[in-house]
């Protein structure tokens, strides 16, 4: 079944440009020119968006509004089209659980590129039981239980809500604590080898993860900073072993 892509710009020609470029690789599109019709068309439809494309400069709901109201009860990968080329807007997008951003003007060949690029993380990693069984049961630590097959998040007994990317990047780190991953590592291990974008963005995103999970970068118990080099997950594990069973 071809994956489907809400493109959402209030100028028709860039609407038709995408939708050409994107329905020749093989994908269903859907068009919206307003922000309240791209929230209705993500969260109201019976068949909802895999991936949208949301342009920042929308006549009614700036496009950072659209994107922070999807994600109160959407985890849909978002990708942010903006004519602001200051690093303010990709970093305040991206903050708000964008998944990447592409500036204009761009070439829409890349634009899909990037496309299958975010569509290549699956929601339930490759090989994992969808049933519960994930990859040996939930990971768990103290004071923090990472779900997989169910991506849910617990930190100290309360739910924590993240982006889909944000997810995927604390669960990759999670998985070998203790282990050092360059920023470039991360990005191929979660965005995709063929990523674009700069790799401040793990930055951003590791900011996010902490501010959810309330984790002190100064003085981290999860997710450390090695200078120069890039993150590590350091998280203590359950008195039931060393990160899988058990609970908090």
């Amino acid at each position: 079944m071809a994956r489907r892509i809400l493109v959402v710009d209030d100028e028709p020609s860039i609407r038709e440009l995408l939708r050409a470029y994107l329905e020749a690789d093989g994908f269903e599109v859907v068009l919206a020119g307003t922000g309240a019709d791209a929230l209705h068309e993500a969260t109201e439809s019976q068949d909802p968006p895999d991936l949208v494309l949301l342009d920042i400069g929308l006549p009614d709901l700036d496009g950072l509004e659209v994107l922070r109201i999807l994600r109160r009860t959407s985890d849909v990968y978002v990708i942010l089209v903006t004519a602001r080329a200051e690093e303010v807007d990709r970093i305040i997008g991206l903050s708000g659980g964008a998944d990447d951003y592409v500036t204009k003007p761009f070439s829409p060949r890349e634009v899909v590129a990037r496309v299958r690029t975010v569509l290549r993380r699956s929601r339930i990693p490759e090989g994992e039981d969808p049933t519960g069984g994930g990859r040996g049961g939930p990971l768990t630590f103290v004071g923090l239980t990472i779900d997989e097959s169910r991506r849910e998040i617990t930190r100290n007994g309360s739910p924590v809500s993240l982006s889909a990317l944000e997810f995927d990047l604390l669960r990759a780190l999670a998985r070998s604590p203790g282990r050092v991953f360059s920023r470039a590592q991360l990005l191929e291990e979660v965005w995709g080898y063929d990523f674009y974008g700069d790799e401040r963005v793990v930055d951003v995103h590791v900011r996010s993860i902490r501010s959810a999970l309330g984790d002190d970068a100064v003085a981290p118990e999860l997710i450390a900073t090695v200078r120069g080099v890039g993150y590590k997950f350091i998280g203590e594990p359950s008195s039931a072993g060393p990160g899988r069973g058990g609970s908090t």
